[in-house]
């Protein structure tokens, strides 16, 4: 890849959003619509849009059904800046962080910023290998990237597989949409478009 089209890439930040605000889907697409609009103020080039999905709450039992989606943003900035700019999106919509994985009014994750692998390598591994049970007691005191439990969340894939079938993950070397096709269908069967 020669240093332009590198450099192009690198400027690129894959987002997932989702909301299980209410129990009403057409409220929490609404939700997600509008955090779409307020990225756009903050500054950030909206390249693409997945459609919006259905899909069951993770885990189970933590609130009503999500609205799930995939953007992609353009910016020059550094990912820490981006996921600044979605924390702030997410205060401005009355996002209050509570307990960890519960129901929201809007979830921004920045899931990759072009190759980049943050912090480094082996906090990524440690990260990505960290059983479920440790996942939901423990959050990161850093930005890690690529999202470290991305290629096992089929709400995370499949929105992203309409935006960016073909990203590659810098570690495991998997396209979003070969991630995809390891996970189990069932999961995917409980995944549907809005």
């Amino acid at each position: 890849m020669d240093k332009i089209t590198r450099t192009v890439h690198s400027n690129l930040h894959l987002v997932a959003l989702g909301s299980n605000a209410t129990e009403r889907e057409h409220s929490n697409a609404e939700l997600l619509k509008q955090a779409v609009a307020e990225i756009k103020a903050e500054g950030l080039a909206t390249r693409r849009l997945s459609r919006l999905f259905s899909t069951p709450a993770f885990p189970a039992g933590a609130g009503p059904d999500f609205v799930n989606a995939a953007l992609v943003v353009e910016s020059p900035l550094p990912p820490e800046e981006v996921l600044a700019i979605l924390h702030r999106v997410e205060a401005s919509m009355g996002r209050v962080r509570r307990e960890r994985w519960g129901q929201r009014v809007i979830d921004l994750d920045l899931l990759a910023s072009g190759e980049r692998v943050l912090p480094d390598e082996a906090a990524l591994r440690d990260w990505m290998a960290l059983p479920l049970d440790e996942q939901m007691r423990r959050a990161p005191d850093r930005l890690i990237l690529p999202h470290p439990r991305m290629h096992e969340r089929g709400f995370v894939l499949v929105p992203l597989a309409d935006v960016a079938p073909d990203w590659v993950h810098p570690l495991t070397g998997q396209s979003v949409r070969a991630m995809l096709a390891a996970l189990d269908p069932a999961e995917i069967a409980a995944i549907r478009p809005i």
